[in-house]
């Protein structure tokens, strides 16, 4: 197997878990109607749901919290994180937000109108419904690359240009108030973007009016992988491939939960003046004044700290290479998972995995459930469950080009030993694939429904011992 770097830190405090018996297991996930968000955490023991919010933070950022100001308004705390901001992205206007959808519902809520719609490689869950939310269409133009699981590809994140310049050119721009690209790719597999298609995404966008706004969750994983396989990037550092990137766009918006190495924290930023003044009082209606946007300054303060270590090259050759061995370890087992692995994440395709399971059965919830029966593991299905809806013409229900299960890994949380636990639970789970049922929905909600749905088992008496109690219907 190949080497992969070992943590860049050592272990000072820990945090115990354990590992139900499966009798309680079944309890759990009953109880919680079949969807993973409605777990009770101490119930899990390898929590692999999201790195959003998730992570250890450092001594420094502990240490930075215990100088938190908290002043309504003008506490030094804002000025810190100010300075750090400026100094990565750039911009010359930002606003603090207590999480990255609430920077999201801010930008829809000052340029999305009714009819309008909003380009980007794949919009992700929260981003997609704040759009959909003011009446508006995310559209998706990643490289059709990006729906191949096996190509290695090394930016498959990339946005397809010709078919953004078709659609620019077939709508009208009139109708794009802003477009976007996430880097990396969430919902395509946390693959990243070159530096070669931003700057073309940025050139489109520009030669046709339309402001460049970046979801920059996971910036300093993708400047990471531009260093790693971009020609003519290998010398240059994380902060300056950042630089680089946030330079060609006219705004940002990132949830801080993840590259930022925080339990809670995001912001808005953008160059444009009236714009901003505009955030600024959604900003205040909505989230808090504008030096603490609804979060406490002892938590701008670890942003503060949290956005520089995610540049950290030491840092950044763990997190990546913590990712590759867990792939390698499912590759190891004939797991089919999408190539190459991502940044903060393994992405097993469960429609490849369970054939069986039509996509209106949701094979990635099927999988998910079957991971936390056989092994107390959390993951998230990324695939029909979250991603599925109708076409706002005909109404015909579209489903997503794949259907895919996340393994998304916390930041600092896990070991090896951990990872190879997850891997033999995947060998012992698929070795039974065929008995894994698919499963109906008996609860939705119309927006973002994975987080709320109420499902059951197709095969509900041939799969567990007991009944559903799942209650409610459609």
């Amino acid at each position: 197997m190949a080497f992969h770097p070992p943590e860049p830190f050592r272990i000072k405090m820990v945090e115990p878990i354990k590992l139900l018996d499966r009798d309680a297991r079944e309890a759990a996930i009953r109880r919680a109607n079949y969807n993973l968000f409605s777990l009770r955490a101490e119930d899990i023991f390898i929590d692999l749901f999201t790195d959003s919010g998730t992570s250890a933070m450092s001594q420094k950022q502990w240490a930075a919290m215990l100088e938190g100001d908290e002043a309504y308004a003008g506490a030094r705390s804002y000025f810190r994180l100010t300075e750090v901001i400026e100094d990565i992205f750039g911009f010359s206007y930002f606003l603090p937000t207590h999480q990255g959808r609430a920077a999201e519902n801010i930008l829809s809520a000052c340029l999305v109108k009714p009819g309008d719609y909003i380009p980007s490689n794949t919009h992700f869950d929260t981003g997609y419904a704040n759009i959909c939310d003011r009446g508006g269409y995310p559209v998706n133009f990643v490289i059709d690359e990006a729906h191949n699981p096996t190509l290695y590809h090394p930016f498959k994140g990339n946005m397809d240009i010709q078919k953004l310049r078709d659609f620019i050119k077939q709508t009208g721009p009139d109708q794009i108030p802003f477009g976007m690209i996430t880097i990396t790719n969430n919902a395509g597999g946390g693959q990243p973007v070159s530096m070669e298609n931003l700057r073309t995404v940025s050139q489109t966008y520009k030669e046709f009016g339309i402001p460049f706004f970046i979801d920059a969750c996971r910036f300093a994983e993708n400047a990471y992988f531009i260093k790693l396989r971009e020609p003519g990037y290998a010398d240059k550092s994380p902060l300056e491939i950042s630089r680089e990137i946030f330079a060609l766009a006219d705004g940002m918006t990132m949830s801080a939960k993840k590259d930022g190495i925080v339990n809670i924290g995001g912001f808005i930023a953008m160059n444009n003046e009236a714009l901003f003044e505009q955030a600024r009082n959604e900003l205040l209606i909505r989230e808090g004044f504008p030096t603490y946007g609804g979060l406490a300054g002892r938590d701008l303060d670890a942003m503060a700290v949290g956005l520089r270590e995610a540049l950290e090259e030491e840092y950044l050759a763990y997190r990546l290479g913590q990712t590759a061995y867990l792939a390698a370890r499912l590759r190891e087992l004939e797991i089919p998972i999408i190539e190459p692995s991502g940044g903060h994440a393994v992405y097993v395709d469960a429609g490849l995995l369970l054939p069986h399971i039509p996509q209106e059965q949701f094979p990635g919830q099927s999988l998910s459930v079957e991971l936390y029966l056989e092994g107390g593991i959390r993951t998230v299905e990324i695939g029909s469950l979250g991603f599925a809806h109708p076409e706002p013409q005909t109404g015909q229900m579209v489903y997503p080009k794949l259907e895919l299960v996340r393994l998304a890994l916390p930041r600092r949380v896990y070991t090896q030993s951990h990872l190879d636990y997850v891997a033999e639970t995947f060998g012992k789970t698929v070795a039974r694939r065929e008995q894994i049922p698919g499963y109906r929905l008996i609860y939705a909600a119309k927006l973002m429904r994975q987080f709320t749905a109420q499902l059951e088992p197709i095969q509900l008496e041939a799969h567990l011992s007991e009944p559903s109690l799942a209650i409610g219907r459609l």
